[in-house]
């Protein structure tokens, strides 16, 4: 019998949970209204917390990154989707440390999914008649919903995407893999998924200390979440 994969069991159950949690049929949740616009105000408002990453001219990619790839206002279902076709060929074609950054991305999106119906849910039961999500609002239903374990957890998972990248630039051979996969990729289903570890392997290439960036990021969405917790005004201030 052949031994089991830890990594792989654990990249094909966040996979299972993506593909419930994303069936309207499993969760009606994905048709509340204020879905649409709490995804488009986390981003707006990430982009802000991001505004001096972004006048680095050394850190601006890899914030795009996270900004496009990882913290987006856009689904990432189809994305997800098709690596669960393909994980066994993932297996032979990925170093396992480029596929754990992979797991993490996905349980990163899957959380952050799930976390978001909740928010839905909650603006729903707070401000069923308002359209517009503004700061005040969004603490409340945060700390309506509350889970701090979970929210603590989404960080860790953001942090250990950006430490995976920063280590799997330092691979020798991680890059021209990537190169001589893209190819393969595209035929297989796994485009949206090549795309996604191209960008990021470029934007933390560039990026020099990847560390203390993913560590600035850590940093300063613990506070956050903190302040949001305790009700602070102004949480998101710097």
């Amino acid at each position: 019998m052949a031994r089991s994969n830890p990594l792989i069991e654990r990249l094909e159950c966040r996979l299972a949970w993506h593909q419930t949690l994303h069936d309207h049929r499993c969760e009606p949740r994905n048709g509340l209204r204020w879905l649409p616009e709490l995804r488009r105000w986390q981003a707006a408002r990430l982009e802000t917390s991001f505004e001096h990453f972004l006048n680095d001219p050394r850190r601006r990619d890899a914030a795009l990154f996270f900004l496009t790839d990882v913290y987006g206002d856009h689904d990432f279902s189809r994305r997800d989707a098709n690596v669960a076709k393909v994980v066994p060929m993932m297996q032979r074609m990925l170093p396992a440390a480029v596929l754990e950054t992979v797991a993490d991305g996905i349980e990163l999106g899957v959380l952050t999914h799930a976390l978001d119906l909740r928010m839905a849910q909650a603006l729903q039961g707070l401000a069923p008649n308002r359209k517009r999500l503004d700061a005040d609002l969004y603490a409340r239903a945060y700390r309506e919903v509350n889970y701090p374990r979970l929210r603590g957890h989404q960080i860790d998972l953001i942090a250990h995407l950006g430490v995976g990248l920063t280590k799997a630039v330092r691979m020798p051979g991680v890059s021209t893999l990537l190169r001589l996969s893209r190819g393969p990729a595209k035929a297989t289903g796994l485009g949206e998924l090549q795309g996604f570890l191209e960008r990021g392997f470029a934007a933390f290439s560039a990026l020099g200390d990847g560390r203390a960036f993913v560590e600035d990021i850590e940093r300063s969405e613990r506070e956050i979440s903190r302040r949001l917790f305790a009700g602070e005004a102004d949480p998101f201030a710097e």
